[in-house]
């Protein structure tokens, strides 16, 4: 009995005890703040932390785990997912065009056409700065932004890049406008959740769920850019353009395109980086007209499973250099053909495509320290990022009546090579810039043409083109270098 009475004893002071602690008060102070790091994510608290972060990154293991919403998160970012609406008026070839009888009845040209397109877009500024797809924008001649809540503004193009397929637009209105933060892609692993915001077909704004796939995707024939996140969050056309958002309601990527037999989501579906994101806009914002890369004067190949093996690699990794320009950055640095750059900044380089990510998003006039393997012994150098030789890039543009009429050219050089995603080391007279209702448009010439010879005369300078291309004659004869290739093009004109 006396064991009994004192085992009861000290059961009655247990409960007494969390009564105190666990009292309505109490209870009621549990409830302001709870302790689980799911719910302070999906709550949005301000005092989450990363340690919160890591610890969320668990299974579900109860059927209140499970039951659990993703609605806070949409509602917090879906206000910042706008639709994107692209027209652009095209004009036609007339099919009679070059014949003597029925040209002067029907003339050259044909009544423009007009295209349009639709994508998704995400507002990460509330003066209204919004970031795209460039491919959803791409030879517009007016721009709409739509917001979820049916306002419907006109915008224009602050900055487009065709090799990283991202353009940032400007809302033509003063107001403030929801956004999403911009947060860092390089935290994301494979397997994190992420939602997928945008405007599927049209239908309207969907959200869709799913887990980061895959890092550091490339050579995959979308753009070329090399280094997307890989999703299996359900992506459609339509969705181009929208938020790829973490579980702290954070943009970290921008929906691009997706892998697919039937034009539908089959789980393959790809983003570019925030942070390239972040880069791209703070050039916009210095209204630049192009986003410049830091210039390192190197040339990068792959490293292949024999070239690792020649050089006594466990696998083969990182970019080997092919070549270093002579009074480059990377010439100054100490940079040598043969060497592989294995690490920038700490971050490991995996293939080319990774370090001109990893370039890109440094700012230029920093010091960057890259890690090199040279003839197997690891090596640290600095390289100062700079920008790229202008040169002579002085622009002309090409009047007359011949099928160059219409263009704009000028002398290659490192910056102007840059600024048209063409390798640095070319040299020549490439167009810059072409009218689609010129001459020029409708015999097919392009911007990034390399102009080699007109009439039997190579070309050597803007000048020379210019003065050959204003001639007056019926017949041309000339040959331009497209993407690597020798075109060579004969017609009456």
């Amino acid at each position: 009995m006396p064991r009994k009475r004192k085992f009861l004893h000290s059961f009655l002071g247990l409960v007494f005890a969390g009564a105190t602690l666990f009292g309505p008060a109490a209870i009621a102070q549990e409830a302001r703040q709870p302790s689980d790091p799911i719910s302070r994510l999906l709550g949005g608290m301000e005092d989450a932390t990363d340690t919160d972060v890591q610890a969320a990154r668990r299974i579900p293991f109860s059927r209140e785990q499970i039951q659990l919403s993703y609605a806070p998160l949409v509602k917090k970012t879906a206000p910042a997912v706008v639709n994107v609406y692209a027209s652009s008026r095209v004009q036609v070839r007339s099919p009679f065009m070059g014949d003597p009888f029925f040209e002067q009845f029907f003339g050259r040209q044909m009544p423009p056409r007009i295209q349009s397109s639709l994508g998704s877009g995400v507002l990460v500024d509330p003066s209204g700065i919004v970031v795209t797809n460039n491919h959803v924008i791409r030879d517009a001649d007016e721009v709409k932004v739509a917001l979820s809540d049916g306002r419907e503004y006109e915008s224009r193009i602050l900055m487009k890049d065709e090799s990283l397929d991202l353009a940032v637009l400007k809302i033509e209105g003063s107001e403030q406008f929801p956004t999403i933060t911009v947060g860092d892609s390089d935290a994301l692993e494979v397997g994190d959740l992420v939602l997928a915001i945008g405007n599927p077909f049209g239908v309207g704004q969907t959200t869709t769920s799913g887990i980061v796939s895959a890092l550091a995707r490339n050579h995959l024939g979308i753009s070329d850019f090399g280094f997307f996140i890989q999703t299996d969050a359900a992506i459609n056309p339509g969705n181009s353009g929208g938020a790829l958002i973490n579980m702290k309601g954070e943009l970290v990527g921008i929906n691009t395109a997706i892998f697919s037999q039937t034009g539908g989501s089959i789980g393959i579906g790809f983003a570019i980086p925030s942070n390239m994101v972040r880069a791209v806009v703070a050039a916009a914002k210095t209204g630049a007209d192009f986003f410049e890369r830091p210039y390192t004067g190197a040339q990068f190949d792959p490293v292949t499973p024999q070239i690792a093996e020649a050089l006594g690699m466990d696998r083969p990794v990182g970019a080997l250099v092919s070549d270093v320009a002579s009074e480059s950055p990377a010439a100054k640095a100490g940079l040598r053909p043969g060497d592989v750059v294995v690490a920038l900044n700490g971050n490991a380089i995996e293939h080319p495509d990774a370090l001109e990510y990893r370039l890109a998003t440094q700012s230029i006039g920093k010091t960057a320290e890259i890690e090199v393997l040279r003839q197997g012994q690891p090596t640290t150098l600095e390289i100062r990022l700079t920008r790229a030789p202008a040169g002579n890039s002085r622009e002309l543009i090409i009047g007359g009546q011949g099928p160059f009429a219409g263009i704009k050219v000028a002398d290659l050089s490192p910056y102007l090579a840059q600024k048209l995603r063409l390798p640095v080391n070319l040299d020549g007279v490439a167009i810059v810039e072409v009218d689609r209702n010129s001459p020029a448009g409708s015999v097919g010439l392009r911007p990034r043409d390399i102009v080699r010879e007109v009439n039997g005369q190579k070309i050597a300078t803007a000048e020379e083109l210019k003065q050959i291309a204003e001639n007056r004659t019926r017949w041309w004869r000339f040959t331009i270098e497209r993407d690597g290739r020798i075109l060579q093009q004969m017609l009456r004109y």
